[in-house]
């Protein structure tokens, strides 16, 4: 709360950073050492350490503040129209739920605390989300928009570049550990189909 509030405090115009001037945003940062706190939060393992830390400081120019209340819904599994965003989570816990083929309550995932992304997939691709991020307290984030990720792209391109190349490093990290995580299950389920043929043996099989 201390670090949401001393980073955007004086700031809260409603008025997005893609919209003030350059100089704007730089001097509303300037000197804070909540905002470096912020960048180093953005530099996290379980954000994008791939990021020095002044290509932080400067992505961090174009976030803006968003609370939520325990138990809001701020991403649902999906939804294909509010997808313009990722979120930087600086004070509180969100839960991450998944629905899967038949069963009908939610897979806890994972629960992200501060220094974790959520909806950076579908700030890259625009497609629909694949899971509930449920607040699971208060929470406080930082917000990149697509509209503020365009801002950024033509101000400061390498910056941006950066910025999506660890995004891909990020959502590629990921997809292998889906991918080894799909081989274990199969090589679960043969097993298991083994054991079932052994212990009941269709007919005319042969043991």
């Amino acid at each position: 709360m201390a670090l949401f509030d001393k980073l955007f405090g004086s700031h809260r115009d409603g008025n997005g950073p893609e919209s003030r001037l350059p100089g704007q945003r730089v001097a509303a940062i300037k000197g804070s050492s909540a905002t470096t706190e912020a960048a180093q939060l953005l530099r996290a393992p379980t954000a994008l350490m791939q990021l020095s830390l002044s290509e932080a400081l400067t992505v961090v120019e174009f976030m803006t503040p968003q609370c939520f209340a325990c138990g809001t819904v701020i991403i649902r599994q999906g939804e294909s129209i509010n997808t313009g965003f990722m979120a930087l989570v600086l004070d509180g816990e969100i839960t991450v739920e998944s629905l899967v083929a038949r069963r009908t309550n939610p897979v806890t995932v994972t629960v992200l605390g501060p220094g974790s992304l959520i909806g950076e997939m579908a700030l890259v691709d625009g497609g629909a989300r694949s899971a509930t991020c449920t607040a699971s307290s208060d929470v406080r984030c930082a917000v990149l928009t697509r509209e503020a990720l365009e801002g950024l792209i033509a101000e400061q391109p390498a910056t941006a570049a950066k910025l999506m190349t660890a995004v891909a490093q990020r959502l590629a990290e990921r997809l292998r550990e889906s991918s080894h995580k799909l081989q274990i299950f199969s090589r679960l389920v043969e097993t298991m189909q083994q054991e079932i043929d052994v212990l009941m043996p269709t007919p005319g099989h042969r043991r």
